[in-house]
Order: C-alpha cells, then structure tokens, then sequence
C-alpha cells in the first residue's frame, strides 16, 4: 500500500483507539485511578498527578482525534511533512 490506503490504514486505526481512550478516562473518572504502565495513579493518594495525567490522557484524545480526522477525510488540521 500507499498513498491514499497508508493515510486510510492509519486513521482507521487512530479512530478505533479514540473509544478506548475516552473509555479509559470514564473508567478512571469513576473508580479513582488511572493506568499509567502497568501501575495506577489513584487520585485519593496523589491527586495531583491524577490530575496531570487525565490531562495527559486529554491531551492524547485531542491529537489522536485529529489524527484519525486528518487522514480519513483529508482535513488538513495538522501540517504535513
């Protein structure tokens, strides 16, 4: 592949990994901790760095997002190489 079918390949997959962030944050949210490698982050223990790493995991929902709307339907959001 190449091309147009690379871009394709890449987006679909950029969008099946929003749902399991977003899954993963709800998770977090409720329960009081978030994944971070094979740990977690409770937020009763450290709520700061529970705090900095929802940002994190906002953050990565937001370029991920872009990602998968950038190749699939060819908006230009983020600048090309």
């Amino acid at each position: 592949m190449s091309g147009r079918g690379d871009d394709l390949l890449v987006g679909l997959v950029a969008l099946l990994l929003v749902p399991w962030i977003v899954w993963t944050m709800v998770r977090g949210l409720r329960d009081g901790r978030l994944p971070i490698a094979r740990s977690h982050v409770a937020r009763a223990e450290r709520s700061g760095a529970f705090n900095v790493l929802l940002g994190l995991y906002a953050l990565v929902l937001a370029l991920v997002a872009a990602i998968a709307i950038d190749l699939l339907l060819g908006v230009r959001l983020l600048p090309s190489p």
